[in-house]
C-alpha cells in the first residue's frame, strides 16, 4: 500500500507552529488565522487525496480477491475434469484389455476353423475315393 506522509507534503509556510510558519517575526495576531486556514485547506486536500487513494486501493484489492476466488473455482473445475478424464482413461484401458482377450479367442477360433476346413477337405477326398 502507498502511504503519503502527512507532514512531508506541507510547504514551509504551512507549518502548524504557532508562529505562522513563515519564519518572519509575525505575531500570533496577524498571521495565525491566515496560516491556519491554509493549513486546514492543505490537510483537507491531503485527506481527500488519501480517501481517494484508499478507495482505489480497496477497489483493486476487491478485484484481486474476486480474481483469486475465480481462480479457485477454475482450479476446482479443472480437478473435477481431470478426475473424469482419469476415469475415462481407466475405462478405455479396461476395454482394450477385454478386446485383446476377445482378439486372442477369435484367433484360436479361426485356427480351429481353418484346421476343420483342411480336415473336411481331406475327408471329402477320402469319401470321393471310396465312392469310386
Amino acid at each position: 500500500p502507498r502511504f503519503l506522509p502527512l507532514c512531508g507534503s506541507f510547504g514551509p509556510g504551512d507549518s502548524p507552529s504557532p508562529r505562522g510558519g513563515t519564519g518572519g517575526g509575525e505575531g500570533m495576531a496577524t498571521g495565525a488565522p491566515d496560516s491556519q486556514a491554509r493549513f486546514g485547506q492543505s490537510v483537507k486536500g491531503l485527506l481527500t487525496e488519501k480517501v481517494n487513494t484508499c478507495g482505489t486501493d480497496v477497489i483493486a484489492l476487491t478485484k484481486q480477491v474476486l480474481k483469486g476466488s475465480r481462480s479457485s473455482e477454475l482450479l476446482g473445475q479443472a480437478a473435477r475434469n481431470m478426475v473424469l478424464q482419469e476415469d475415462a482413461i481407466l475405462h478405455s484401458e479396461d476395454s482394450l484389455r477385454k478386446m485383446a482377450i476377445i482378439t486372442t479367442h477369435l484367433q484360436y477360433q479361426q485356427e480351429a476353423i481353418q484346421k476343420n476346413v483342411e480336415q473336411s477337405s481331406d475327408l471329402q477326398d477320402q469319401l470321393n475315393h471310396l465312392l469310386k
